[in-house]
């Protein structure tokens, strides 16, 4: 059985993936519904035009759908992606698993009903995590689970994430026999590989950083959901000699993030990079000792957990993180969020640990990052579609 997936728009993070999953199953096309990451394009997150430096759309099969939206952006909720032919298209494709990628677009809609009208497989990935479901305004949140379990009729596969999106699973009433882990990963081959390309010291002396200096890195957007002031005012309060803090990303905090520093006087231990590309972030991640998520509601996983595990690094991420439960055991720590106080204890505790202990840290994201992989994803689907 041939398996179709269907995406708002070429991912970064996915298109690795798909050519991964050709390459090695060969019975896969994906359906966009738009071109945007295709070109360069005002990312309201980053606050700025970017363009990825990879090649999203080599290596598998793909088809774009025209949009009929009179708003038509990936950045315009729920009516910003109406894609009728999707509809045409099901009732020609011979029964195939249909994958549809989360339920925040009309096409979404209606690729799940058409779908199961024409009978196909369905199945659905999505990311929420049960444990941000009791921070949402209750009203509107009862609303969308009314919603959801209507929409979750014609789903008769739910691929999870991780540990908390099963949990939200359950919660509107499925049952486990519906279930199909399809952990979120990275292209976990490739991380592996950069962080063979330098050495630790190297990488520092590359941003200016003395290879003694103990380094902290933040990786995502500059928004309110990343919570990077929090991390700004933990690495104040850890007070640590010698360290240095590097943040990749942009967004529209930039300007508060740099009046928090110039007041603090941390010019010299605080380095905003700026948007970095796909092809020179592994820079980042080898010159660090520690990575950091401090993020709130929203943060539906935290992709850059996967990434920053590849090269090894202890970590210290929030609980609303969605990752957190599934991503850390004894390579690092989770803390409450907005907790600034424990976070500076964290961050102080792994920069006084001895070389054994952080080493010990980092052969255990090695280890549990394994699990969360392409190889997982495309064999899981593979006993899947041998049972339709």
């Amino acid at each position: 059985m041939n398996t179709i997936i269907l995406n708002s728009h070429p991912i970064q993070y996915l298109a690795p993936l798909y050519k991964y999953w050709s390459e090695n199953a060969g019975n896969l096309e994906v359906w966009y519904c738009s071109d945007e990451s295709l070109s360069s394009n005002h990312d309201p997150g980053f606050n700025k035009k970017i363009k990825w430096d990879i090649n999203l759309l080599e290596g598998y099969s793909y088809r774009f759908f025209r949009n009929y939206s009179p708003i038509a952006s990936i950045h315009k909720g729920f009516f910003g992606l109406i894609n009728f032919g999707v509809i045409k298209a099901l009732s020609k494709e011979p029964k195939s698993l249909i994958v549809v990628h989360g339920w925040g677009y009309l096409t979404h809609v209606l690729t799940l009903f058409f779908a199961w009208f024409y009978g196909h497989k369905v199945a659905l990935r999505g990311e929420t995590p049960n444990i941000q479901e009791d921070l949402k305004p209750r009203f509107p949140t009862l609303l969308k689970h009314a919603y959801l379990r209507f929409l979750f009729f014609f789903v008769g596969t739910f691929l999870y994430i991780g540990k908390e999106n099963k949990k939200f699973y359950i919660r509107l009433g499925q049952k486990q026999k519906k279930f199909v882990f399809a952990p979120y990963c990275v292209d976990n081959a490739r991380f592996q590989r950069e962080a063979g390309l330098l050495l630790k010291d190297e990488a520092k002396t590359l941003f200016g950083i003395a290879p003694e200096n103990f380094t902290i890195l933040f990786c995502g957007k500059y928004i309110y959901k990343k919570r990077p002031l929090d991390l700004l005012k933990a690495f104040k309060l850890a007070n640590i000699a010698n360290a240095t803090l590097v943040m990749v990303g942009e967004g529209e905090l930039r300007l508060e993030m740099e009046a928090y520093i110039r007041a603090n006087h941390l010019q010299e231990q605080v380095i905003l990079t700026g948007f970095i590309n796909q092809s020179d972030l592994y820079k980042y991640y080898r010159a660090a000792d520690v990575f950091v998520m401090c993020s709130g509601l929203g943060e539906t996983w935290g992709l850059s957990v996967n990434e920053a595990m590849n090269f090894g690094l202890p970590l210290i991420i929030s609980d609303i993180t969605g990752c957190s439960s599934d991503l850390v055991k004894s390579n690092g720590y989770v803390y409450p969020c907005g907790d600034v106080s424990k976070l500076a204890s964290l961050i102080l505790r792994i920069a006084n640990n001895n070389i054994e202990k952080n080493t010990k840290m980092s052969k255990e994201s090695l280890k549990i990052i394994k699990n969360y992989s392409f190889e997982v994803v495309v064999a899981n689907n593979k006993t899947m579609t041998s049972q339709c």
